[in-house]
């Protein structure tokens, strides 16, 4: 038996329950994960308050980290033993342990911490997304990015500047300008001293 925090309702903290679970063996497909490390988004709090519907009973977290245990018939890019992150899908990280869609799955390279891992997928994804999807950066523009200091703000500095893009942050702190400016941003302006607009 396992532990998992789950819902039987949408609401506030209070409906979240520790509860057991029973996870058997991975399916074809699929791959059981024992959770070193979860991520903590506001899209959990959206899902467990009502904001986002889902499915009920439901597990929570949308994103983790830890060591596969076993994989299904399939299953060959990750192997028992393998360090493992993944965002999306069911929720279900706030466990122990989970059976999941392997294909949700990334080998960790030995230098990214089961933590680091966990708090920064669905965060990276968003940065990918918005710098290679929505509006794909080329190296010699620059790009106003606000909440710079946040997690996917941090990412996103990084990753424009290694783009070969200026980057303008906004942030409403000095020190969390300082943060930015630290992760890559040429320059930052603080919303709640300056209009980001006019000093654009």
């Amino acid at each position: 038996m396992s532990k998992a925090i789950r819902i039987q309702q949408q609401g506030g903290p209070e409906v979240l329950k520790w509860e057991d679970v029973q996870v058997g063996d991975p399916g074809p497909g699929e791959a059981r994960v024992r959770h070193k490390a979860c991520g903590l988004n506001f899209l959990d709090v959206y899902q467990r308050s009502g904001l986002y519907k889902i499915a009920l009973p439901s597990g929570m977290g949308n994103e983790g980290a830890g060591v596969v245990e076993a994989v299904g018939a399939g299953v060959t890019h990750v192997k028992a033993g393998d360090r493992v992150a993944y965002a999306g899908g069911a929720p279900g990280a706030y466990s122990e342990v989970r059976t999941m869609p392997a294909d949700r799955l990334v080998v960790l390279p030995e230098g990214i911490s089961f933590e680091t891992a966990a708090a920064m997928m669905l965060k990276g994804m968003t940065a990918q997304y918005l710098l290679r999807r929505t509006y794909k950066v080329q190296s010699g523009e620059t790009i106003l990015f606000h909440a710079t200091a946040g997690g996917v703000g941090l990412i996103a500095c990084q990753w424009l500047k290694a783009l070969g893009a200026t980057v303008i942050g906004t942030a409403g702190s000095e020190e969390k300008c300082a943060l930015a400016k630290a992760h890559g941003a040429h320059h930052c302006i603080n919303y709640r001293k300056e209009n980001f607009v006019e000093r654009v």
